[in-house]
C-alpha cells in the first residue's frame, strides 16, 4: 500500500464495475477517491470536493462526459481541476471535441492498472511544479493591443466583450500573449500547454489556434511556417 497522499480523485463513468476497478487502484495508491455515475451528479460532488482530477466517462446517458466538462469549466473554483476522459473511443473527431470542451488527456479503455497509475501520476505532478499556480507578485491581468487576459477569472475582454474560452484556448492564448512577437514553437506550445507527458493528435494545436481566430480575430496569432505561431499587437 503506497503512502496516503492528499490529492483528491473525482471518478465519473455509468458503469459500476469501471468504478470500482479504477477506484480500487487508486485507492491502493494512497488517492482520496470519490465517485459518480452521472453527469450531474459529478457536477455536485465535483462543486463540494474541489478535485484535483476527474477521470470522466465520454459516452454516459444524459449529460454525456463532453458536456459535463464543458459544465466543469464554467465553474470558477474548478478551473485549476484536471481532467482526463476515459473512453474506448480513440477517432480523433472525438478527441478534438473533449480537448475543445476543456480536456487535459485522453486514457482510452481497456486499460492496465500500472499505464493508469502512471498516467494520473504524471499528470498530477502539474500541481507539484507549480504550473497552476500563481505567487502573490504576479499580475492577474496581462494587457497586450486591444486584450486584456484575467488569469484569476479566466475570462479575455476584446473592447467592450468578455469572452470565457474554453481552458486550453485560454492556456494557449496566455502563453502567446505573454511574450508579444516571441515565436512559440510547437514542441514547446504542447510543453506548456498540454504537458511533456500529454499525447495530443497532430491537428490539436492546430484546431485550437483556429478557434482563438475565430474568437479574438485573425490578426492577433501569425503562423511562422515550419515553426510554430506568434501573438502580434
Amino acid at each position: 500500500m503506497s503512502e496516503t497522499t492528499d490529492y483528491k480523485i473525482l471518478l465519473v463513468d455509468d458503469e459500476p464495475d469501471i468504478l470500482e476497478f479504477i477506484g480500487y487502484n487508486l485507492k491502493k495508491e494512497g488517492f482520496q477517491v470519490e465517485t459518480a455515475t452521472n453527469g450531474k451528479d459529478a457536477l455536485k460532488t465535483a462543486q463540494s470536493l474541489n478535485p484535483h482530477l476527474i477521470v470522466l466517462d465520454v459516452m454516459m446517458p444524459g449529460m454525456d462526459g463532453i458536456e459535463t466538462c464543458e459544465e466543469i469549466r464554467k465553474i470558477p473554483s474548478l478551473k485549476d481541476t484536471l481532467v482526463v476522459f476515459l473512453t474506448a473511443r480513440g477517432e480523433d473527431y472525438s478527441q478534438i471535441a473533449g480537448f475543445d470542451a476543456g480536456a487535459d488527456d485522453y486514457i482510452t479503455k481497456p486499460i492496465k492498472p500500472r499505464v493508469l497509475i502512471s498516467r494520473v501520476k504524471a499528470l498530477l505532478k502539474r500541481f507539484r511544479s507549480g504550473t497552476y499556480s500563481d505567487t502573490a507578485e504576479e499580475d492577474t491581468r496581462i494587457s497586450v493591443g486591444d486584450l486584456t487576459i484575467d488569469k484569476e477569472k479566466y475570462v479575455v475582454i476584446s473592447g467592450n466583450n468578455e469572452l470565457v474560452l474554453p481552458k486550453k484556448e485560454f492556456e494557449l492564448l496566455l502563453l502567446l500573449a505573454s511574450k508579444p512577437d516571441r515565436v512559440f514553437t510547437r514542441d514547446e506550445i504542447y510543453s506548456s500547454v498540454w504537458g511533456d507527458n500529454i499525447i495530443v493528435g497532430d491537428r490539436t494545436i492546430d484546431v485550437h489556434i483556429r478557434k482563438l481566430r475565430e474568437k479574438i480575430g485573425q490578426d492577433h496569432i501569425r503562423t511562422i511556417k515550419g515553426v510554430g505561431y506568434k501573438f502580434v499587437n
